[in-house]
Formats: C-alpha cells, sequence, structure tokens
C-alpha cells in the first residue's frame, strides 16, 4: 500500500503541517530501505552531525535494545527509527532523558487513541505487554556538546512467529498500523522535537509529575533484577526528579539507577 511506503519529502510535508504554530530546530530527514541499526549508523557518524537529524528504516535487521539486548522487528510490522539530537551540556546534563522521551512518546500514542503505560525506565507498555523500546546513547562533539541517539521501536503488526522468536507477549496497535505510515513518522518526531526542546531548557523536572501519570506499576510490589539477580524488591512508588525509581522496602525508601537492571511485577 502506498500510505505504508516510507517517503523522506511525505515525513517532511506532514511534520511541516503539524509544525505551522511552533519553532523547532529544522531536522533532515532520511529513509533508507535497510540498516542493521539505526542508532548504531547514527552513532558512527554524531560527530560530523551539524543538524538534528531522523533515521528511519524499513526492515532494522540488527536492531538492539537495553543491556546489549537485541530487538527483534519484522519489514512494516515494526516502526524502527533513531533521532540524533544535540545538547550543549556534557552527557551528565541527558539524566532522566529515556525517561522524557517515553513520556513523549506515550502522551502521543495516547493522542492516536493507543491506550498506554510507562514501564520504569524505558518500555512503553499496551494491557502490561510492551508495545514500545526506547534506547538512548551519547556521544561526544568535538566543541564539548554531546550528540544523544534516540531509538524508537514500536510494534504495530507483530507475526506470531515474531512474537515466538522475541520470546515473550508482546502488545501490537493495528490501529496505527492502519495510519499512513509517512503521517505516524510525523507525529512521533513531533513529539519529540517538543520534548527535547523543552528538556535542554528544563532538564527532566518538566517531566516527573507527567511520567508519575503513566507509571503502569504505581504503588505495586516489583523487584529489581540485575543479571538475573534480585537486588531490591518492594513497592514501586514513582520517579524522582533525575529519573531514579523509588522504591520502599522493608529497609526504607531507596533510589534504583538505571543503569542495566530491569523491573518486574512480584508473582
Amino acid at each position: 500500500m502506498e500510505s505504508m511506503r516510507l517517503e523522506e519529502k511525505a515525513i517532511e510535508q506532514a511534520l511541516y503541517q503539524l509544525n505551522q504554530a511552533n519553532e523547532y530546530p529544522a531536522i533532515s530527514i532520511e529513509v533508507v530501505e535497510r540498516t542493521g541499526s539505526t542508532n548504531a549508523d547514527l552513532m558512527q557518524r554524531a560527530k560530523n552531525l551539524n543538524t538534528p537529524t531522523l533515521l528511519v528504516a524499513r526492515d532494522q535487521t540488527a536492531g538492539k535494545g537495553r543491556a546489549g539486548r537485541s530487538w527483534l522487528s519484522t519489514p512494516d510490522g515494526v516502526l524502527t527509527f533513531s533521532l540524533a539530537w544535540e545538547f550543549p551540556a556534557g552527557a551528565q546534563a541527558l539524566m532522566g532523558l529515556p525517561l522524557a522521551v517515553g513520556v513523549a512518546i506515550a502522551e502521543r500514542l495516547q493522542q492516536l487513541g493507543v491506550p498506554v503505560k510507562l514501564k520504569w525506565p524505558n518500555d512503553i507498555l499496551k494491557e502490561s505487554k510492551k508495545l514500545a523500546g526506547i534506547l538512548v546513547e551519547s556521544q561526544m562533539s568535538p566543541t564539548g556538546s554531546s550528540w544523544a541517539i534516540i531509538g524508537i521501536g514500536l510494534n504495530l503488526r507483530v507475526p506470531d512467529e515474531l512474537e515466538q522468536s522475541i520470546g515473550q507477549a508482546v502488545a501490537d496497535a493495528t490501529w496505527l498500523a492502519q495510519m499512513d505510515r509517512n503521517q505516524l513518522v510525523a507525529q512521533l518526531l513531533q513529539a519529540l522535537q517538543a520534548a527535547l526542546t523543552e528538556f535542554s531548557l528544563q532538564g527532566f523536572a518538566a517531566f516527573v509529575e507527567r511520567w508519575n501519570r503513566l507509571h503502569a506499576h504505581v504503588n505495586q510490589a516489583v523487584m529489581i533484577i540485575d543479571q538475573q539477580t534480585i537486588v531490591q524488591q518492594g513497592i514501586a512508588l514513582g520517579v524522582d526528579h533525575q529519573g531514579c525509581l523509588i522504591l520502599q522496602t522493608e529497609n526504607g525508601t531507596v533510589l534504583i539507577h538505571s543503569g542495566d537492571v530491569s523491573l518486574r511485577p512480584l508473582p
């Protein structure tokens, strides 16, 4: 179907229509038929970039998630793209950025009619199953600024064989799968433009309350796992101004930094 065909000019035009009342930094938009990883591609190019750059792949063959995990996808069934965005300050100023990105994507998905929640630190859930994942990497520029490479994988229509390969139940968004694919990318890109502009000015503090409103496990018993080992368990209260999970344990309140740990609901 023509509406499913990703095209640079169509995304640019759709984004222009959405942004007529806004002034955000211009974005260079690139669409490729196939690549290993859009994040890896932009990480290699980051030091030579001079404008925010979106790279969309119709087919991503070696996508990756947090902690080196693979992100499996299928052409047209999973929307995969990465956005390179420059921040004037160093990497320390990016604290909480993955969670802010989660807020931006989740809020826009809700506006598009998809009921979603956020799983700390960087997953988007639909009906308690993973709908989308976020991977943020960073690269210092020669001038001392930081390029954040923000990778998004969004399940639109997941075949049974792909779900079996993933090894866990995942959600998809059949409503979004029927949208013009270029319009969908433009919608998500505009949400990111607004969020990243706000993050540049205020950091994660501007997103704390919004993230906590979308918290999938608020006041639920959860466990924190590090390399298959349970390192903490308690009641998930929310996140603080740095994006740390606030966990109420038997020994009091503790803050969990994201790193490579994972959250799981207690059985």
